[in-house]
């Protein structure tokens, strides 16, 4: 699974190795890599980056399962049964540095590094399901198609004028999908677009073939998913080409986080589906892919998680996986430095699901069987570890030294209130330039998403005043995509609210009313009493339109009427006609008054 690209926080990647799903590999906010055994539901083994590879892994994906050898075996003789069994082995981690690193989990060290293809952050890779391939897209626009057995670039392409987000191979590793601006379908021979589909709004975080079946069949499948984006599309190839929009759409509680699929190879086969969202549930789907369904569907079943305390908290699922029986499902939850590996029976008969546990006893008792099973690759003392944050972070961890365990009781540092933080910022001052002094303030796109979740919560206008007063397009998409959902109706009804006000705010509002439009959409149109919380808003714009109407009308007139003075006298400039226009104006405005007030007099002859 790809990063979201920059539009939201860092998305840690979680992935269940294929067939047996015996190992979860995850990176945590930590930097390192972990990979857990579902079996044991321990640590496996644990890869600390070394200093010259210190760059935050954006995405992850197991290779296919291959036959490998683990240390040194005796001969067998002959008479004995040698049964090869294959292993996921090789994993492909993608980092925001442009390199991509191949870990192999039988030598529980580095496999080799592929470098020098990208300019920017790796957002996807992916294998080949045969050859030894692999495939990366990255912020640079271009995928890559690598050779393992030598570890070079085989050859580079530009996919798209956007970054390249996610990538997907067939099952029969002729064609492969890419998203950009645009979802693409490439063949893999000649590295031309075969086909194009329309895509999301929003940068595609994830592309999944749901059919085995050939392209020239109309019934080859796959799936989409979006950051920001409450639906998985699902996309037909058509022999005609008519194949631009998605036929299905499945409806999700948030954007997708995880996603496991298991293909159909006839039209009498349903694909089976878990989704497991950014807000931590679980959705499970069945569906037969044979052509457009009008209406989105619902999950045949939604599961979440809560702890056993009398106020229960939830539990957030980091991944599930499906098994060979319809009801079993394996899920990963809790957090990505110490999760929980559970195969449950989920009954689908029952719409809503919710399973509770205790997580610290689970954690306690993992973290006992887990010690002297680690295999940590040796690293020198230059080693660092990442610090959690956005990609491309390699800002080392400070190790803290015997003084600073205890601290000290006459600090003087104290956390920040929000009116001193308001009182500090002066968004006049903000300066993007190069040569801007080091005391200029700065505010971060983060600091207005929460600002605003404040301001709104509290109802203070002083906050409210300081966020809304920006005038950067940028600055204004950015908040509102990292704005949470409960936030989203607030904030449209304070726009409403603002926009009935002086002319000058409302100009402010529309923007930031387009900026929710164009994130949210999906959001606001899932809300079931939608009409009684935005008829305001629409009453509004549907007046305002109308008299946009009648002033574009009014302009049209005005224009013809200057046009036709300014030719009337050839001699007289623009700006003396302006002057003159002006003048008649109130000349005439004068008259008028003085023939209205002589009507309400009486005439002197009367007397």
């Amino acid at each position: 699974m790809a990063a979201d690209a920059g539009s939201s926080p860092l998305q840690l990647p979680c992935v269940f190795s294929p067939k047996s799903r015996q190992y979860l590999a995850l990176c945590a906010q930590d930097g390192r890599l972990r990979i857990w055994n579902t079996d044991s539901k321990t640590l496996h083994q644990e890869y600390v980056p070394s200093a010259h590879l210190s760059a935050t892994c954006t995405c992850i994906a197991w290779g296919p399962c291959r036959t490998v050898k683990e240390g040194p075996q005796r001969k067998k003789r002959k008479s004995e049964a040698v049964q090869v069994e294959e292993k996921a082995d090789l994993l492909a981690m993608g980092t925001a540095a442009g390199t991509v690193l191949i870990y192999s989990t039988a030598k529980g060290a580095l496999h080799c590094t592929l470098d020098g293809g990208h300019s920017g952050g790796v957002n996807c890779v992916q294998w080949h399901p045969e050859d030894s391939l692999l495939y990366s897209g990255s912020d640079d626009t271009n995928i890559i198609e690598w050779d393992l057995q030598t570890g070079k670039m085989r050859s580079k392409w530009k996919a798209d004028r956007a970054a390249v987000t996610s990538l997907c191979v067939s099952h029969d590793g002729k064609l492969l999908l890419s998203a950009g601006q645009v979802i693409k379908m490439w063949d893999l021979d000649t590295k031309e677009v075969y086909r194009k589909f329309t895509g999301h709004s929003t940068a595609v975080t994830t592309l999944r073939f749901a059919t085995t079946r050939p392209p020239d069949s109309n019934g080859l499948y796959f799936l989409s998913g979006a950051a920001h984006d409450r639906l998985l599309s699902v996309w037909q190839v058509r022999q005609d080409g008519k194949d631009k929009n998605s036929v299905v759409s499945f409806t999700l509680t948030d954007e997708p986080r995880h996603i496991d699929l298991v293909a159909s190879n006839t039209k009498e086969e349903a694909v089976r589906l878990s989704v497991v969202c950014k807000d931590g549930q679980l959705h499970l789907f069945e569906h037969f892919l044979n052509g457009p369904c009008k209406k989105p569907l619902s999950p045949l079943c939604s599961v979440q998680m809560s702890d056993t305390k009398d106020s229960p908290l939830p539990i957030p699922l980091l991944a599930a996986a499906l098994g060979a029986d319809t009801r079993s499902v394996l899920l990963a939850y809790g957090n990505h430095l110490q999760p929980v590996m559970e195969r449950v029976e989920i009954n689908t008969a029952e719409r809503h699901l919710c399973l509770t546990r205790d997580v610290q006893t689970n954690l306690s008792i993992s973290m006992e069987t887990a010690v002297s099973k680690v295999k940590t690759p040796i690293v020198n003392t230059k080693s660092r570890v990442l610090v959690p944050g956005l990609p491309g972070h390699q800002a080392p961890v400070k190790g803290m030294s015997q003084g600073s365990e205890k601290r000290k009781k006459d600090t003087d540092t104290k956390e920040m209130s929000i009116a001193e933080r308001l009182g500090e910022i002066d968004l006049s001052t903000v300066s993007t330039e190069k040569g801007a002094p080091k005391g200029t303030a700065t505010l971060q796109t983060d600091n207005f998403a929460v600002l605003l979740v404040q301001g709104l919560e509290s109802n203070d206008a002083n906050i409210l005043n300081k966020v809304f007063q920006t005038r950067k397009e940028v600055v204004i998409k950015k908040t509102v995509a990292r704005l949470p959902l409960p936030a989203v109706l607030p904030l449209v009804e304070e726009i409403t609210k603002r926009l009935q006000g002086h002319p000058f705010t409302a100009v402010l509002m529309v923007r930031w009313l387009k900026a929710v439009l164009m994130h949210h959409t999906s959001y606001l149109a899932s809300l079931p009493d939608l009409v009684t919380q935005l008829g305001v808003l629409y009453h509004m714009i549907e007046s305002r339109v109308k008299m946009f109407h009648k002033l574009t009308k009014l302009h049209g007139k005005l224009y013809l009427l200057m046009t036709q003075v300014a030719t009337s006298d050839s001699s007289t400039t623009v700006t003396d006609v302006d002057h003159t226009a002006k003048l008649v104006y109130e000349e005439e405005s004068s008259d008028e008054d003085e023939a209205s007030g002589d009507e309400g007099l009486p005439d002197d002859d009367s007397d």
